[in-house]
This record gives structure tokens, sequence and C-alpha cells, in this order.
């Protein structure tokens, strides 16, 4: 009950719609004090009203509901329209729901992301989950136990994100890890040579160091090993009544990922360690292409061991321990003795016997291939005493030496050098006669120290004299160059071979692609 006066004719007229006449009429009457508000009396006139304004309300209700009711097609509009407000609501709660949730999950993974390698490509994650590691067998080998591949990143000093980045395989990227080049062959053709970029070959240079030259190999490999060298390699075929020499075909590329990866793992890595190692130590064949101005480097082929990468010759000497020690017993067996430097095999036998090298060669290129390696069909020697017997490029007939004609040719060089200089002479592929000269004098000292000291002093001489002259020798044909500042040139400071000779160096142009190069050997 409103105990102020109307304060206009409209909140009047608002007051009697809402209640009556009669209960507006009461009310100031109350107001004013001419009618009691509550008297208790029976037949109140007060109560009668104020019960008339209540029914009458709630007739006016019933009759609105009525009239609602009544329209069947305006109520189903209602609910209809009732029903998709709700749904919408209902819709837009969802929607942010599921946003939240989107956004929880999206940050728990790149924290998760953020520490752990989960997925670095396809075909090389399903052991991504499996990190049980044989510590015994790690700890009879020596070797440091890499629980997981985030310790891994972290004793190599980087961070989990750059390890993926060095470990991701994609078949198209717009970025490599490698410089690639062409360098020639010694027998003719071209040689792709994969040179890891700093980054990746410091995570290399670790691996090789902390990890396989830990793990021993079979006494008959000399390559790549502290302390042998292709001397000794050659001096357990001195003197020997025939020398047999054989090339295996793709040595390097010929070991993909899986065998690699079961090496690790056979180590005694759990499977994630043993995978992220392996992709470390591999890599694909990739052609180059540009489309629309961008580069992109598209996979071709399987994973496998690059050449020029550190641990390639280090991985290689562990596979083969089986092939060696196959090897070296059907060698035995047949009254030989075997070596091997890298794809280089040799067999000598000496003393009497028949010595049947046709029957060895049958053995090896059997075992060979069950090995899962190929014989080269163009590169195997049989060489007897009546020649000049060579392995891996030192003479072997009587004593480690060079060859003779080398020999000679290289104190003309000298000769040469005292007499007019250095200019229009060359040695080997160098583009420094100097350096040249004074590398295949130490060539000489470490094959046949009492021939090359004095070749020695007389480069030394020479080095002194006229000093180092580099010039830009023969560019290599270039594949892939990512992230080089400078050409990729082929540029070699070993000894130079049988096939080298002493002549003016001709210009680029004019080289002739006949000129014998270096082994492959020689380039490590």
């Amino acid at each position: 009950m409103s105990s102020q006066p109307p304060r206009s004719r409209q909140e009047l007229y608002d007051r009697i719609r809402e209640s009556s006449k009669d209960e507006v009429i009461l009310e100031e009457m109350v107001r004013l004090g001419f009618w009691p508000a509550r008297s208790g009396l029976p037949g109140d006139p007060a109560e009668v009203v104020h019960r008339r304004a209540e029914l009458q309300s709630e007739l006016r209700a019933l009759a609105s509901e009525q009239r609602r009711l009544g329209n069947l097609e305006a109520m189903k509009r209602e609910l209809r329209k009732r029903r998709l407000e709700e749904s919408r609501r209902k819709q837009q709660e969802t929607k942010e729901r599921r946003e939240r949730e989107r956004q929880s999950r999206a940050e728990a993974w790149r924290q998760r992301k953020a520490g752990e390698l989960l997925f670095l490509g396809r075909g090389v994650s399903a052991g991504l989950g499996e990190r049980t590691t044989d510590d015994a067998r790690l700890a009879r080998l020596g070797l440091p136990v890499l629980a997981s591949p985030e310790a891994l990143a972290g004793t190599l000093g980087l961070s989990v994100g750059q390890l993926r980045a060095l470990c991701f395989t994609r078949t198209v990227s717009t970025t490599s890890h490698y410089v690639r080049f062409l360098l020639p062959k010694k027998t003719g053709g071209t040689r792709l040579i994969s040179a890891p970029l700093p980054r990746l070959k410091a995570a290399q240079a670790w691996v090789l160091e902390n990890l396989l030259e830990k793990v021993p190999v079979h006494d008959a490999a000399h390559g790549f090993r502290s302390g042998r060298s292709i001397v000794s390699n050659a001096r357990p075929h001195v003197g020997a009544g025939v020398v047999v020499n054989l090339d295996l075909k793709d040595f390097f590329p010929t070991v993909e990922y899986p065998r690699v990866k079961g090496l690790f793992h056979k180590l005694g890595y759990s499977e994630a360690t043993a995978t992220v190692l392996a992709l470390l130590c591999t890599e694909p064949d990739v052609d180059e292409v540009e489309l629309d101005g961008q580069r992109y480097f598209v996979t071709r082929g399987p994973r496998r061991l690059p050449q020029g990468a550190p641990t390639s010759p280090a991985l290689t000497n562990i596979l083969c321990r089986r092939l060696d020690a196959r090897l070296a017993g059907a060698a035995r067996k047949l009254g030989f003795v075997y070596t091997r430097y890298a794809d280089d095999l040799t067999f000598s036998a000496s003393g009497p016997g028949p010595h049947d090298a046709g029957e060895l060669l049958r053995l090896v290129r059997w075992l060979v291939r069950q090995e899962g390696f190929t014989p080269h069909p163009e590169k195997t020697r049989v060489l007897r005493r009546g020649r000049q017997q060579e392995v891996t490029g030192v003479v072997v007939n009587d004593k480690p030496g060079v060859d003779r004609k080398t020999l000679k040719r290289f104190r003309a060089l000298l000769h040469q050098l005292e007499k007019r200089g250095p200019e229009g002479l060359r040695w080997g592929n160098g583009g420094d006669v100097i350096a040249s000269a004074v590398g295949f004098a130490h060539f000489v000292a470490m094959v046949d120290p009492v021939k090359g000291r004095a070749l020695q002093e007389k480069a030394r001489a020479l080095e002194s004299r006229y000093g180092r002259r580099p010039s830009a020798p023969p560019r290599a044909r270039k594949v892939t160059e990512e992230g080089a500042s400078e050409p990729v040139v082929a540029s070699e400071r070993t000894p130079a071979t049988a096939g080298d000779s002493v002549a003016p160096a001709p210009a680029p142009e004019e080289a002739s692609p006949s000129t014998p190069k270096k082994k492959w050997w020689k380039l490590f």
C-alpha cells in the first residue's frame, strides 16, 4: 500500500490499472485517516476490496493464459523461440568449453614437446616411446648411459628443439644440414661428398669420440683407427707370393638407417636413443629443386651413411666386425692373410702351396654378399711376385715403399723447384706446388723413413725459400650448398699418386677429365 499521494494524473491512472479504483480510493482514505488500515472485524469492507482486487488480478492472468494457449501457432512459435535460444546458449557454452580445452591441450603439448622428442618424421618415430636401456652392457663397453633422447640433447649441449631440427626427416624440406659436392675419382666419374654443417658436425664428432671409438673392432681393420694407417694395412703383405685386392662397391651408401639404428640398440641404448643417434649419423640422397623462387630439398631413397660425415668410417668398422671375422677365417683356412682399409680388402699368401686365388675370390665374394655388401666387379686384382705389388698405394714387394717412377718424378720436381722456382709447376691436384711437395715428402717418410728423410729436408728448404703460394685449385661441381658462404672447392693436400705428373698447371677449362685422381680413402 502506497503512503504517498499520486504526483501526477498518469501515476494515479497507473495505480488504478495495476489494482482497481476501489482499492486506490481505500488506500487514499487510509492514508488521509478516514479509514483504518485493518480493523480485524468480520465483514470489513477493506478486506472485501483487497480480496476483490486479488481475484480480478488472477482472472486477468488466467484470461491472458487462456488467450495464449488458445493460439496454438503462437504457442509453437514461442516454444521454438525458447528452444532456439536455449540451443544457442548451449552451443556457445560448448564452443567456449572446447576452445578452453583445445588451448589447454595445445599448451600441454607445447610444454611436453619442448621437453621431449615425440615425433621425428614418418617411418622413424615408432620406437621413440621405448626407453629401456641396457646399463650393464653399456658399462661393459665403457659407454655413457644416455637414458633418453633428452639426456642426449643435454650431453650434446643442445636444446630438445635443436636436436629435433637435426634429426627430423621430411620428404621435402627447405633446409639441409649438409653441403654436397662432387669430387673426381681416380678411375673416372665423380664421388658425392656430403659435408655436415657445423652444428651437426659437432654432434657427430661427439658421437665418434665418446661412443664409436670406444667400441672394439676387428684387428684386421686398419682404416680410420688411431695408430693405424695405409702403411700398417700394407705391412702384413710385404714379400708375399701373391696379393689379392678387392673393393666394395658403394661402401658407405650401402649401410642404411635400419642397420645403424640396430647397431646403437645392440650396444645397449634404448630404441628411442638409438633412433636419434642413427638419425644424426645418416642422411638420404636429395635432389635440389627450385619452385617459385624457393629452393627445396626432395628426398630420394632411404637414409644411409653420408660420405663426409666423421661418424661414417667408424660405423662401418663396427658393422664390419662379423665380415672381418668371417673373411679372416676364410683366408686363414686357405693360407692367406687378410686386412681391410675401409672398402679395400687385401689378401696375401707366402711360402709354399698352391695358394688358389680363384677359390679365395669365390668364397670372399659370397661372404661379402652374405653381409650385405657388393664386390666391385671392376676392381679386383691378383698381383703375383713377378710384378709390382701394391696395397692401398704402398708397394709391398720387398718392404713398404713408394713406386719408383713416382719417386723419380718427385725428385725431378724438387730439382726443378731448386733450379727455377715454383712458377709453372704443379704436383698432383693441389694449387700450391710447394705445399704439395711438402705433403708428398711427409708421405714418403711415413712409408719409407730412410728415403723420406732426405726428401723432407729438401722440401722444407724449398718451403723456407719460396714460402707457400696458395692458388685456386680446380673446383668441384657443387650439388647443394646450404649455409656455405664460399664456393665449394676440391682442395687436396694429400700426397700424389703414381698417376700424378710434373707439368705446368693448365687452366681450369683445359683440364683433361681423364687425369688420374686421388683414391677416395686419401681424402680422409
